[in-house]
């Protein structure tokens, strides 16, 4: 994983890899229970590029994420109690948040152009924020990440994409699916890093390859 060398570490966690792994076994554990009637999705081995990561987002950054968000949730300072609250409720995959801004959708490149529309602003009223926004290696392949990249590019808005790449496309190897080359990686206005999900890609069995 490679961090821009414009940006600079901003803040030090008050949350640590255990917290992260626990929290997300609560959450599988209160789903295997029939607590949460809705879709979740679970995140892992992911921890220790995420506190490195976030130790670069200041507070009053805006995050944008998707449906696999809890992590980040956590980390950009959403309370746990508030979190969970959200899970429970079915919004495991649409969790938001004011104060901090965290703002995440189930929809495949959904937040892409708000979080570049975020970003436009920024630059426009000339305001110190940056605005993060990430995705999966599949939704990185698709249309509406590459518009939104070069439009960040070529206007230089202040904008941070990480790409989490655990290798699959919900049910199917990604590069099977896209191929194997990605040319967007050493941007500078990219954060790429791959890990290994054990957790399936919706609930708590098995991951099943087609």
């Amino acid at each position: 994983m490679k961090i821009p060398k414009y940006l600079s570490k901003v803040r030090s966690l008050n949350i640590n890899k255990t917290d992260l792994i626990n929290f997300e076994k609560e959450i599988r554990l209160l789903y295997e229970g029939g607590k949460i009637r809705g879709p979740i999705h679970l995140m892992n081995n992911s921890e220790e590029y995420l506190l490195n990561i976030f130790s670069y987002i200041n507070k009053r950054d805006m995050v944008f994420s998707y449906w696999r968000n809890h992590l980040h949730a956590l980390l950009h300072g959403v309370k746990k109690n508030d979190l969970k609250k959200q899970i429970l409720n079915g919004r495991s995959m649409g969790v938001y948040s004011i104060k901090p801004f965290f703002m995440s959708s189930s929809i495949v490149g959904g937040t892409i152009p708000i979080a570049l529309g975020a970003a436009l602003s920024i630059k426009k009223k000339r305001n110190k924020k940056r605005v993060w926004c990430f995705v999966g290696d599949m939704t990185s392949n698709t249309g509406a990440f590459y518009e939104a990249h070069k439009y960040a590019i070529n206007f230089n808005l202040p904008i941070v994409f990480v790409i989490e790449d655990n290798g699959k496309s919900t049910n199917t190897p990604t590069n099977k699916v896209w191929g194997n080359k990605n040319l967007h990686f050493n941007s500078s206005k990219i954060i790429y890093y791959k890990y290994n999900l054990t957790y399936p890609h919706h609930g708590t069995g098995k991951w099943v390859l087609f």
